[in-house]
């Protein structure tokens, strides 16, 4: 079954049930015009499954919403994109400024917390713990705890193995950190344990009511805020500016702003990276 397969078209009804059933379980606004992109995820799912047709697939979450079919769908709809380093001038800004900043003030508990939500595959923490070991050493003798979370359960199992294939490498890491940090098995690289086992990893749905989680003095949020309503934007703010320290740091994509959905913060900027801080009380 393909994309191209009658089998994989979806009817205008069922992609209005599927578009529904996103937002309620991941809040995930899916807009009219893409029907291609369910038929493109949600067509091997079907075939995977058992199901001669996607029309069948919907039928069985319809009538009977199956918890483990309903986590295959949601997953299968949740975009993984990332690499490592990803767009090189947010690290830079956390490599030359942040970190020091943080760590200039953190010097009498020794002590970071950092949160990389929606962490995909792995990819950011990991180069966030590689910038670390790399140009701040002094941070061995620190207690440090790193989260990392994301939606679908796949990714972050994948995130957790610390194994990624030559082309993921190739993918925004150089060659001289690849042979430093990682070591080949049967054709894939895997990330050194002393740098995976610095990083709790956690499924975690962000519209949805969070566990406990500490206070955190950098919070990466990047490129996920764009999946979600005004209203889920807005809770999903109110909740991490609670979370972060009166003088800790959000950063968000490139193209996503509290400014307009959650008036808490403020906006900094370091080189060509933008970053938001708790706006101090009068």
């Amino acid at each position: 079954m393909t994309a191209n397969d009658p089998n994989s078209a979806i009817a205008p009804g069922d992609f209005k049930y599927v578009c529904t059933l996103l937002k309620d379980e991941a809040a995930i606004v899916l807009e009219e015009g893409k029907e291609y992109l369910v038929e493109t995820r949600l067509g091997p799912l079907a075939k995977n499954s058992g199901f001669a047709s996607l029309a069948d697939l919907v039928a069985e979450l319809r009538f009977h919403a199956p918890v483990k079919l309903v986590k295959k769908v949601v997953d299968a709809m949740t975009t993984n994109e990332t690499s490592f380093y990803r767009d090189a001038h947010p690290f830079k800004a956390l490599q030359t400024t942040i970190l020091p900043e943080l760590m200039a003030s953190r010097a009498e508990t020794r002590a970071l917390n950092i949160w990389s939500a929606a962490c995909s595959t792995g990819q950011e923490p990991y180069s966030l713990v590689m910038m670390m070991k790399d140009h701040f050493p002094q941070l061995i003798n620190w207690h440090n705890y790193i989260l990392a979370t994301d939606l679908c359960t796949e990714v972050v199992e994948k995130a957790k193995s610390g194994l990624f294939r030559q082309i993921e490498v190739n993918r925004g890491l150089p060659a001289p950190l690849l042979m430093k940090h990682f070591s080949k098995v049967s054709g894939e690289w895997y990330i050194k344990e002393e740098l995976r086992k610095q990083i709790d990893f956690r499924e975690m749905n962000l519209a949805t009511t969070w566990p406990p989680i500490p206070q955190m003095d950098l919070v990466l949020l990047r490129n996920v805020m764009i999946y979600f309503n005004n209203d889920t934007k807005c809770s999903i703010l109110e909740r991490v500016a609670k979370l972060l320290r009166p003088d800790g740091y959000l950063m968000l994509g490139a193209s996503e702003t509290t400014w307009g959905v959650e008036d808490s913060f403020e906006r900094v900027v370091v080189g060509t990276t933008t970053l938001f801080k708790r706006k101090k009380t009068p």
